[in-house]
């Protein structure tokens, strides 16, 4: 990502409500980014708004969205605009009022109209930025993609130009009001999400180790 410091804002990505939890460092947004594997994608499919859960993966500024050619939420997406979201669930922040209890989050939405990827070259590429992105030595330990397979995928490319970053940390926002004198427990609950022990295929043959990118990335010993 472009080592630019500030985000341009625009009339889409502008913070008009809590502005305080706004970001325009393209830090904060590289970092939200590269610690998500899903995002959302919201694109108008006739007439009707859709939002399909997909994987993602980063070449500089280009984020790649992948999916089947069948579908009605990637064939539409290149013909206007869309905008793509990442959200992490950090803590659950408990107020001494229901009314000033929030969650602990970092999010992005990304605006754009995107491009298919028809060059095979860049198609191979985006493909790779998404399996390393997803899983990192992947792309070099399994089979890659052949012809056919890369036939039946689409791939679209979108420009990290315009987006727009939220993110809030700390403590609730009531300990110094008049309910700072409630008897009631107030704090946050951190969530932190952990891969567990890698679960063999029933018909893996036996002899086959865990690969040492795989084992490192559930923190587990190999073999």
């Amino acid at each position: 990502m472009a080592e630019s410091s500030d985000l341009p804002v625009t009339e889409r990505t502008r913070h008009r409500r809590l502005r305080e939890q706004g970001s325009t460092d393209r830090r904060d947004l590289a970092d939200i980014l590269a610690a998500g594997v899903i995002c959302h994608l919201g694109v108008m499919v006739d007439g009707y708004p859709m939002v399909i859960p997909t994987v993602y993966g980063l070449v500089g500024d280009t984020l790649y969205l992948h999916g089947s050619v069948a579908s009605r939420s990637l064939v539409s997406a290149p013909q206007a605009t869309i905008c793509v979201t990442v959200t992490h669930l950090d803590g659950l922040v408990l107020a001494r009022s229901v009314f000033e209890h929030a969650v602990n989050y970092r999010s992005a939405m990304i605006y754009g109209t995107p491009r298919p990827v028809t060059d095979p070259a860049e198609k191979l590429a985006g493909l790779r930025a998404l399996t390393e992105h997803i899983v990192p030595g992947q792309w070099d330990y399994a089979r890659r993609p052949n012809k056919k397979e890369l036939a039946k995928t689409t791939l679209l490319a979108l420009a990290l130009a315009e987006a727009s970053v939220k993110i809030r940390t700390g403590p609730p926002d009531d300990g110094d009001g008049p309910d700072a004198a409630l008897p009631v427990w107030a704090g946050v609950l951190p969530l932190a999400a952990a891969w567990q022990a890698p679960d063999p295929d029933p018909v893996l043959p036996a002899g086959i180790p865990l690969p040492p990118h795989i084992a490192a990335l559930a923190h587990c010993p190999v073999g």
